[in-house]
């Protein structure tokens, strides 16, 4: 049942952003952002590209680190905590593949367009 509830906060998370994005409005203050002329946050790519890939490598770590406690037979960490924890960096893995794959698609496609 935990894992539901950390999917309906995540979908509560996206729609909140997605509102907020709707209205121009900046949904975090990330590292590495800084003040446009017209006052709109900007973000530099590569500080938004590093910030996903730690989160993503963090989630892993944490992941490897409560799966090797559970075969060690750690009373505190339990199994179901484990495959949630694994999951979580199965997803992001997955979704920042994607990401990835798209950004090299549209490197291509710029690279075959006529100059």
């Amino acid at each position: 049942m935990v894992e539901r509830a950390d999917i309906n906060s995540v979908l509560m998370q996206m729609r909140a952003m997605q509102a907020q994005a709707q209205q121009g409005v900046s949904p975090i203050q990330a590292p590495g952002v800084q003040q446009g002329p017209e006052g709109v946050d900007r973000t530099g790519f590569g500080e938004l590209l590093k910030s996903a890939v730690d989160n993503v490598n963090g989630l892993q770590g944490d992941a490897k680190k409560l799966a090797v406690s559970y075969e060690q037979g750690d009373p505190a960490v339990d199994l179901p905590q484990v495959m949630i924890s694994m999951e979580k960096a199965s997803v992001s893995f997955e979704a920042m593949t994607q990401v990835r794959n798209r950004l090299v698609s549209a490197y291509e496609d710029i690279m075959k367009m006529p100059m």
